[in-house]
């Protein structure tokens, strides 16, 4: 499947945070689906583990070792603000490094993208063609819920406020670069990157993914990462009526 757009006009953002067990055979289906886009790792590893995979197989990336674990939001602008000085990007799309986000639908992605003239795409876990494959019931259950309360608190019409599995439009590029990370540096940028488009009237839809539980490498998500997104929701909610 075509997409209607150079390859090289495409900059995909993957944080990643002791990810050098992925992230070769991430960047390697990428690069089967995509020709030479503009790949940005964020790598927040306190080891240099993800480094050297990249030196030594010399694979061709924007890689970025901050050497401290700062947080998804932080990585996910530090790119943008690297990204926007490149006026041949058109496109950014954003995703784990964890095969969570399945590369293959990378394309129908972009294509639905394009087609219909968005500024921010969300492969959303809860429509009703998705799948979330392997997962354990506690995080079903804490994501539907923490989904839930977001909607409750937040009023936007979708159905996934917390999957990193987007593509934005460089307009919205700049509305996050300018209105976003002040609430917090964790999975909550989600919910705020959400909130600040939808502020400025900018167009937002939903296509359906499937959702894999990594394979490898271990998960970010812990308690207090859990409680700061909570408390992160809590102050969106309050933004909302400011």
């Amino acid at each position: 499947m075509a997409i209607k757009i150079k390859h090289n006009k495409i900059a995909i953002i993957i944080p990643a945070y002791n990810e050098d067990q992925n992230i070769e055979k991430l960047i390697n289906r990428i690069n089967h689906y995509l020709i030479n886009p503009n790949i940005f790792v964020i790598d927040d590893s306190t080891n240099f583990k993800t480094h050297d995979i990249i030196r030594k197989k010399k694979i061709k990336i924007n890689y970025f070792h901050r050497n401290k674990k700062s947080g998804r939001g932080s990585a996910v602008i530090f790119a943008l603000r690297k990204i926007i000085k490149n006026k041949n990007i058109k496109v950014v799309v954003e995703m784990d490094a964890d095969f969570s986000h399945p590369p293959k639908e990378i394309v129908r992605n972009l294509n639905y993208f394009l087609k219909n003239d968005l500024d921010l795409l969300i492969g959303s876990r809860y429509l009703k063609r998705s799948k979330i494959i392997n997962w354990p019931m506690s995080r079903k259950i804490l994501s539907y819920l923490s989904n839930k309360l977001a909607k409750l608190l937040l009023s936007i019409p979708v159905s996934d406020y917390t999957n990193g599995f987007r593509i934005y439009s460089i307009r919205s590029c700049k509305v996050i670069i300018k209105r976003c990370g002040k609430i917090g540096d964790g999975f909550i940028i989600l919910s705020e990157i959400l909130q600040e488009i939808n502020n400025n009237r900018l167009r937002i839809d939903e296509i359906e993914t499937v959702f894999v539980n990594r394979a490898r490498g271990e998960s970010s998500i812990n308690l207090k990462l859990i409680v700061m997104s909570l408390f992160g929701l809590i102050k969106l909610f309050i933004k909302r009526f400011k």
